[in-house]
């Protein structure tokens, strides 16, 4: 077997993992598997009132999930150049333990070949949490992670481990309701 056949065989069994993402070394699962969500809010220590970041692969896969995508926040998706994470209201086929208020919910398009590739082969989008406790900071590369985080997850993806540094976390914007864009993290 394959890297990516271990990873989707994991996540396909409602497995969680610790993967490389297109920002930072990140704890993941299927995004349409309520019971995986919930084991990874366990395994975080994070309280399900702060809901998780979803990775698609593209937009087409963003009109499944999202209701309605205003047309200024399609065009910042396709020209912005850094990972951008939207909160979105009125999501739909995700389970509740992953929206907030107004069924809200952080969505990301990736930019990443191998995140991309991990989501087109599941054929759903996956949740991207930093793999570091909650309330604690990203870690800087594969070696900064907590050893114990290594082992309460089903599987840890080899990909990528002996880089040194990642990418800052995304840039997260929403639209207010008359429809500006809303910078909350640049």
């Amino acid at each position: 077997m394959t890297e990516l056949d271990n990873i989707i065989s994991t996540l396909k069994s409602g497995g969680n993992i610790i993967y490389p993402t297109d920002t930072t070394w990140g704890l993941g699962c299927d995004a349409t598997n309520g019971k995986a969500v919930e084991k990874l809010y366990k395994i975080k220590k994070r309280s399900p009132d702060d809901p998780f970041t979803i990775l698609v692969e593209d937009l087409d896969m963003l009109h499944h999930y999202v209701e309605e995508v205003h047309p200024r926040l399609e065009t910042l998706l396709v020209y912005h150049q850094r990972p951008l994470t939207v909160i979105y209201n009125n999501t739909r086929h995700l389970p509740s333990n992953l929206h907030g208020t107004n069924r809200s919910a952080a969505i990301r398009v990736t930019l990443d070949p191998f995140c991309k590739a991990v989501i087109r082969e599941l054929g759903k989008p996956i949740v991207a949490t930093s793999a570091s406790l909650s309330k604690e900071p990203f870690p800087q590369s594969f070696r900064n992670i907590d050893f114990h985080l290594l082992n309460q997850v089903d599987y840890v993806v080899k990909y990528k481990q002996d880089l040194d540094c990642f990418e800052d976390p995304s840039v997260v914007v929403r639209l207010t309701e008359r429809s500006e864009l809303e910078f909350i993290r640049t």
